[in-house]
């Protein structure tokens, strides 16, 4: 006798589970994602470090492409949709962090079309992983699965693609202006950081037995500190101005949040201590924005460095910010997590230790004094500075420029920097000058 049989029904996509392609040509782009992200990232991963971590980390690139090439076939379940994701969201912050620092300062060079195909193909790999996650979803809580796949792609897209760009400077070029060029008497110099990396700069002699190191922001050079020291050296000091590690024909690598401060100005400042007409105990540091920051900082363990003038000082670790939970209330709270994170994965990224948070630092520097300028059309930096003053009140001053942007202060009220600053290093290094301030 013949069994009866049921005939066979077909499950919804969302109890199976999984999402057929309606057309194989999405799958193709899929691969193509893959390739285009994996070849970029492998180039970028390649060309830097000794010869075996550059095989090391592009045999490992290799074989994740491979791997995910394998998997993104006409079948995008679940599983291989979160493996475009995680490959989208590794690939997009490194092209970002990769190719928007060099496309401005290097332009179509080898690095930023490679971080453009990492980019690109990481967004292509996103979209498709997304988009199968939650057409795999029941319908009732695709909602809160695209709420948490933006709320994912938005923090690590963000601290990732900081961390890469901040770890991967593009060289900067010093240009061709000189403190000549502005009638000054200087000579070429190099000097080694205390950590041995060398370092070139411009020493303008002093003529009052005092001196200044120079320190100019992340992504520039000494030229852009020029008008400074022409400031600085008209009162008869000495001024050193020199390319940060990595930056202008400094050797070493780049970091942009500065970490490498506390050598690199150790070095500065020991150059300068060893220069005929310099008094060992009439040195200062004065710097803009990332500058501003490594001089604070290299106050608080270099006993040589009598004073510090910080314009645009902000932060370079997550304590730099903690102010933020109590001004924005749970908004800064958020922020300030974003941060940490942000630093955290820039500690995995550079051999620099971490340095001390700014406020700590002007603690540790008191009695010596700091001069911190901030831009009044940048709320954030005068909420800083604040911040940093209440580390140690008795020593530290604020001067907030209004209508000022970031470090413009002397272009945009020359006369009053100009006694501002001169009256303090001037009393700082008893120098007996009466300039108002």
């Amino acid at each position: 006798m013949a069994l009866a049989t049921r005939p066979r029904t077909r499950e919804p996509a969302e109890q199976r589970g999984a999402y057929r392609l309606a057309a194989p040509r999405l799958a193709r782009l899929a691969r193509l994602a893959v390739v285009t992200a994996g070849t970029g990232v492998a180039f970028i991963v390649a060309h830097d470090g000794t010869p075996i971590w550059q095989v090391l980390r592009l045999l490992a690139v290799a074989g994740l492409t491979v791997v995910a090439w394998r998997a993104v076939d006409h079948q995008l379940d679940r599983r291989v949709g979160r493996f475009a994701m995680a490959a989208g969201l590794l690939a997009v912050p490194i092209g970002a962090g990769i190719a928007g620092p060099h496309l401005a300062k290097s332009g179509p060079v080898l690095t930023t079309l490679a971080g453009l195909a990492a980019l690109i193909g990481g967004v292509v790999l996103l979209v498709i992983g997304a988009a199968t996650l939650i057409r795999a979803a029941p319908s009732w809580r695709r909602v809160p699965v695209v709420a948490a796949l933006l709320l994912v792609t938005f923090v690590v897209t963000w601290s990732f693609s900081q961390a890469i760009a901040s770890t991967n400077v593009p060289r900067t070029d010093v240009g061709s202006a000189t403190p000549a060029d502005r009638e000054l008497v200087y000579r070429d110099v190099r000097f080694l950081s205390s950590d041995g990396v060398s370092l070139s700069g411009w020493y303008i002699p002093s003529e009052t037995g005092a001196a200044v190191v120079l320190l100019h922001g992340a992504g520039s050079s000494r030229s852009s500190v020029l008008d400074h020291a022409v400031v600085l050296a008209r009162h008869g000091y000495g001024v050193l101005l020199y390319d940060a590690r990595g930056h202008g024909r400094s050797d070493g690598r780049a970091m942009d949040f500065g970490w490498y401060g506390d050598e690199d100005v150790a070095g500065a400042v020991a150059f300068l201590a060893a220069q005929r007409g310099v008094d060992d105990d009439r040195i200062a540091a004065v710097g803009m924005s990332m500058g501003g920051e490594q001089a604070i900082g290299a106050a608080a363990t270099n006993e040589r460095i009598q004073a510090v003038v910080a314009e645009g000082a902000t932060n370079r670790i997550a304590d730099d910010r903690a102010w933020q939970s109590d001004e924005f209330g749970w908004r800064g709270a958020a922020q300030e997590r974003f941060d940490w994170l942000t630093y955290r994965l820039t500690d995995l990224l550079t051999t620099a230790d971490p340095p001390v948070a700014l406020r700590q630092a002007v603690r540790s520097a008191a009695p010596r004094p700091v001069l911190l300028i901030a831009a009044g059309s940048v709320v954030d930096e005068a909420r800083a500075a604040r911040y940093f003053r209440d580390g140690s009140p008795d020593s530290v001053k604020v001067w907030v420029a209004p209508g000022t942007g970031h470090t413009d202060a002397l272009d945009t009220y020359p006369d009053e920097w100009e006694a501002r600053v001169i009256a303090f290093l001037d009393r700082a290094l008893a120098l007996g000058r009466g300039i108002a301030s």
